[in-house]
């Protein structure tokens, strides 16, 4: 990643080189090879439903939040260099603030997100990636992988404005890979919630195998509201995986009728 980070300097002292195509695809292969040659490659990383992305025109990707979205790192960059599909990935605002890491996010497309904006990188026709558990899913959420949405519903929303069906995805051994510390959750917790800020440690980079799932497009009418439709994306008829697996086992592609859902809070 630091690599990726001096790269982009360079590619924006060189204007000529700074369209997203160009930034996207340059970042994109040195992330493909780490995925070809990092410790994951003793067990594999694999996507599941690939062919779910649409290969043209918007379409708005919802994941559960690992510790640090590694899986969506490289999801993001298969699609870039075999589909050139252009993504919008909404993050935390404290991100922006990070020195130095602005530019990053920008060749990656990285927004803010409010409703509006994700609505408006849909209608341009971009892929857009929200992750509604946010920075208090990834450092909160359990080896069960519980969903921390709370109420949001902002996604929906924007699925609504924008008339875009939903892509469940989910990645299983994210909370394996990289984990965050039991002990003292819930100061760290209270932490979070009076600053907002990050910071929990974060460690691991286990040799876990993930398997990326696109689960199939989550589809509505015009009657339904955006709470009805946020609590219709994590049912078993759109993601088909076993969310929970022993850690650190090797693993292969699950039986479609292996579902679980995981708890809300």
């Amino acid at each position: 990643m630091p690599f990726c980070a001096l790269f982009v300097c360079f590619l924006e002292a060189n204007s000529s080189l700074c369209e997203w195509p160009s930034i996207s695809i340059s970042i994109s292969c040195p992330l493909s090879a780490d995925m070809a040659v990092d410790h994951r490659s003793l067990l594999g990383y694999e996507v599941v439903g690939l062919e779910k992305i649409p290969e043209s025109g918007p379409a708005l990707i919802v994941f559960y939040h690992g510790a640090l979205p590694v899986d969506l790192y490289y999801l993001v960059s298969k699609i870039v260099l075999y589909r050139r599909r252009s993504f919008r990935i909404v993050g935390d605002r404290f991100l922006f603030q990070v020195p130095g890491l602005r530019v990053l996010l920008h060749a990656f497309g990285v927004t803010p997100g409010s409703v509006k904006l994700c609505t408006q990188h849909l209608q341009e026709g971009h892929l857009v990636c929200i992750a509604p558990g946010g920075a208090r899913e990834a450092l909160f959420s359990d080896d069960n992988y519980s969903l921390l949405w709370a109420k949001r519903c902002g996604f929906a929303k924007v699925a609504l404005d924008a008339r875009i069906p939903i892509i469940p995805m989910f990645t299983r051994n994210i909370r394996e890979t990289l984990r965050t510390p039991t002990v003292g959750r819930t100061f760290w917790r209270w932490i979070y919630e009076k600053t907002r800020l990050p910071l929990v440690p974060i460690y691991g980079m286990f040799p876990v195998k993930m398997v990326t799932f696109i689960g199939d497009p989550v589809t509505f009418d015009d009657t339904v509201t955006p709470e009805e439709l946020s609590e219709k994306v994590p049912s078993p008829d759109h993601l088909p995986c076993r969310w929970r697996t022993p850690r650190m086992e090797p693993l292969t592609s699950p039986s479609l009728s292996r579902l679980s859902v995981p708890s809300r809070r």
